[in-house]
């Protein structure tokens, strides 16, 4: 046949004579975005997504319809192409109603795919649940301990009864993959071949392991400091022993360190103005390792206490929230299997902590284990507006804490130094602030005073700047990283974390942060770098699918088993017994399996992200939608089906059989089956090539059915 040359993008390419632009394109490895174009089928131009323009050709053309002539010089990243293809996909996707992803992991500042981990989890695949869980997340057996599991509070089974019991179900597997039965294996992954470019971690955290980790990974030398004598972090000196047994951090640690990641402690940046916590490590500067390494990346947390911000605070026995878990962590012996302190820690009788977070619940149940008979726990507002875990407020009132709510301190007064009552305000609610919470306002001359030993300030934390004076902080006084990069104020240093932007958050913040910035730095260092971006995805709206889930069969959440209040308070051993076997498979089978199962492959989703599109500016009703089986082993979605017909295109073409075919005019034309004899019916049971070719995750095999 005789051969044309065109130029798409610039490159030459030569095709038959008669092929359409995308075939000779794609016959020369030049992508045109597609949608309604497969193999072996006719080409029907349904998307409008493959357009190209021509130069001196008057209109936009659809590549998979066009034939072109020879010498043709055609691009498909002209402005008007691109204005033109985006318009196309916002109309697609503001009539597509599906969830690319669960709101579980939409929530998840990590991006862990909790579906995906949990349908393993369900199928007893627990290996290849923690393989899933650590391409986001190194430490899933002690993150699933402490996580306040954001993914929980979007999990649509609370439209049903009560959310998964996402966290406890991650930290099952995890333990299952720390301690392998006898003939089974542990996961490790293979770090890339090695790339000669060498970087390094300031701050064995949450942040700083998983950056490490995934640089590594990527096949960099990586090298990690902390200034603690151990790595962990705030997950080491922030957490309780009970709540996170130490010994589990240290074998996920020891993991990390088995992939190559070099782990160097007792060292702290800068010599001047560092707390007592930190003295005893050598001191090394940011600009030697600067000279040093390719990169630096910052993950010093937030160890600064803040104070409680009344007169009489310098006294002996205030104490802060962040300092005393620390000092508290640093006399529990973690291999001891009783829990035992290594040295005495006396706070008295009687115990104040002001603050209403997971810290005050830390500190607070920490006090009463080290003998405290009176604890108090000091808040200016209701329990409602707490932002402490309920399971956690509720594990501190079995454990006798006794919580003081709207109440303030105005006062903490001394004796010959030392702290002997607090003063509290008395407050009530007022007017919402603007995060909408009822601001607290005191109530004109009513005060309470306790008789306390100690005060122990929870009521946030901050970076130590010290040794980092070259880095430019905000106006908050924490180190000012761009937020798609990661980068601060000096080429190569990057910084994630408490120590950033917006300052101390929950650990699989710091995680999510420390896996986004490997990625960032990793194209750093691959001399293009490339910011981190939100993906774009689908999402349904909340009242549809609460509708939809009104006739759903309920399945009560699995309650965490825990030893007794009465027990448990004596001591630092782990409150949680763990699920058992069988309970967890059945937890994990009340997954609702809201994300899309054909989301990897989604050749639609794959196409918007190409562009910045703004669907949500075109929303407007929705075309008719409904869910059905009659194809037998082929689950129809009619709310995510974009009408390109490639299933009836398929069905016609390839299998021969005319199942399919549009039913209704204009906007409510949907795609619905017929059958007409028996003998069809068998057929399609076993043929399923409308659902391989199906571009959008309408349709779903859902198995073979007698």
């Amino acid at each position: 046949m005789e051969q044309i040359r065109i130029t798409i993008n610039g490159k030459e390419c030569i095709g038959q004579k008669g092929d359409s632009i995308l075939k000779i394109a794609t016959a020369n490895g030049v992508y045109i975005p597609n949608l309604c174009h497969y193999e072996g089928v006719k080409d029907y131009g349904a998307c409008g997504i493959c357009l190209v323009e021509g130069e001196g050709l008057p209109k936009l053309m659809r590549a998979c319809s066009t034939i072109p002539a020879d010498g043709w010089v055609l691009s498909t990243e002209t402005d008007r192409v691109k204005r033109a293809r985006k318009v196309a996909l916002e109309l697609l996707m503001s009539d597509h109603d599906g969830d690319c992803v669960g709101p579980c992991s939409l929530n998840c500042p990590a991006g862990t795919d909790a579906q995906g981990y949990i349908k393993q989890i369900a199928l007893g695949n627990d290996l290849q649940a923690v393989k899933i869980i650590k391409e986001t997340n190194p430490l899933p057996a002690s993150i699933g301990r402490v996580c306040p599991h954001p993914c929980e509070k979007n999990c649509r089974r609370r439209f049903v009864e009560q959310p998964m019991s996402i966290a406890y179900m991650k930290y099952f597997a995890a333990d299952k993959d720390l301690n392998p039965a006898a003939g089974t294996r542990t996961y490790q992954p293979e770090p890339a071949k090695p790339t000669g470019k060498k970087v390094a971690v300031i701050g064995g955290g949450p942040g700083g392991l998983t950056a490490a980790f995934f640089l590594r990974r990527k096949g960099h030398e990586v090298t990690v400091y902390d200034a603690m004598p151990e790595m962990g972090g705030m997950l080491r000196y922030g957490i309780p022993e009970y709540r996170l047994p130490k010994r589990i951090l240290h074998r996920e640690i020891a993991q990390i360190a088995n992939l190559g990641v070099r782990l160097i402690n007792n060292v702290r940046i800068g010599s001047e103005g560092t707390s007592e916590a930190f003295r005893n490590a050598e001191p090394i500067t940011l600009e030697s390792l600067r000279k040093e390494y390719d990169a630096v990346v910052v993950a010093v947390g937030a160890w600064k206490s803040s104070s409680v911000g009344c007169p009489g605070e310098d006294a002996e026995g205030v104490l802060g929230g962040i300092d005393f878990l620390r000092d508290v962590a640093l006399a529990v012996d973690p291999y001891d299997a009783e829990g035992k302190l290594t040295r005495t820690i006396d706070i008295g009788r009687n115990v104040a902590i002001v603050g209403g977070g997971n810290t005050a619940m830390d500190a607070c149940r920490t006090a009463v284990r080290l003998g405290a008979e009176n604890v108090y726990v000091i808040y200016r507002r209701t329990r409602n507006e707490m932002p402490a875990d309920e399971e956690e407020i509720d594990d501190a009132i079995e454990e006798g804490v006794t919580f003081k709510f709207l109440t303030n301190p105005a006062e903490i007064i001394s004796e010959n130094g030392k702290v002997k009552e607090i003063r509290l305000q008395v407050m009530e609610l007022g007017e919402p602030d603007a995060s909408g919470r009822r601001s607290p306002v005191p109530v004109e001359g009513k005060f309470e005073t306790l008789a306390v030993d100690t005060v122990i300030a929870a009521i946030g934390q901050k970076l130590n700047p010290a040794g980092l004076e070259e880095l430019e902080l905000n106006r908050k006084g924490i180190i000012a990283a761009d937020e798609g990069t990661f980068r601060t104020s000096l080429e190569g240093v990057f910084a994630i974390g408490d120590a950033t932007n917006k300052g101390a958050d929950i650990a699989i913040a710091a995680i999510g942060e420390g896996k986004k910035a490997a990625d960032v730095i990793d194209s750093y260092l691959n001399g293009s770098m490339i910011p981190y971006q939100k993906p774009f995805v689908s999402e349904r709206e909340e009242r549809t699918v609460r509708e939809e889930l009104k006739e759903k069969g309920k399945l009560p959440r699995i309650v965490m088993p825990k030893r007794s209040p009465e027990e448990r308070r004596g001591d630092f051993r782990e409150v949680n017994l763990g699920f058992a076997e069988e309970d967890v498979r059945r937890e994990a089978g009340r997954c609702l399996e809201c994300g899309c199962h054909d989301y990897e492959d989604c050749r639609l989703i794959f196409t918007a992200r190409q562009d910045q599109i703004h669907p949500e500016r075109l929303k407007g009703q929705l075309h008719p939608g409904f869910v059905e089986e009659k194809l037998v082993t082929i689950e129809r979605n009619q709310n995510k089906c974009i009408l390109c017909n490639l299933c009836i295109r398929t069905c016609d073409e390839n299998a021969k059989k005319g199942i399919l075919g549009l039913v209704g005019r204009g906007f409510t034309s949907v795609i619905k089956p017929e059958f007409r004899d028996p003998q069809v019916i068998a057929g399609c049971k076993e043929c399923l090539l409308c659902a391989e070719a199906c571009p959008t995750g309408a349709l779903k095999i859902i198995g073979k059915h007698e």
